[in-house]
């Protein structure tokens, strides 16, 4: 889980990259939940989808401060 405050260290460009990250984890966590591939864990699918919201949350605080 990522924590907010060492978010926001970061600047917008890793925020992006991690976004991207995430959500080609996320997706893959998808596909082998759906497919039955291996045991996945549905938690691990509802943290990666807070952690893409927070991510994205502090990335439109960022820009919209920067504006």
């Amino acid at each position: 889980m990522l924590k907010p405050d060492k978010i926001r260290e970061w600047d917008t460009k890793e925020i992006r990259a991690r976004i991207e990250e995430e959500e080609e984890e996320l997706e893959e966590l998808r596909f082998r939940h759906a497919t039955g591939l291996t045991e996945s864990n549905p938690m691990l699918l509802r943290t990666k989808r807070r952690d893409i919201a927070r991510l994205k949350t502090i990335l439109n605080e960022k820009t919209t401060e920067e504006a």
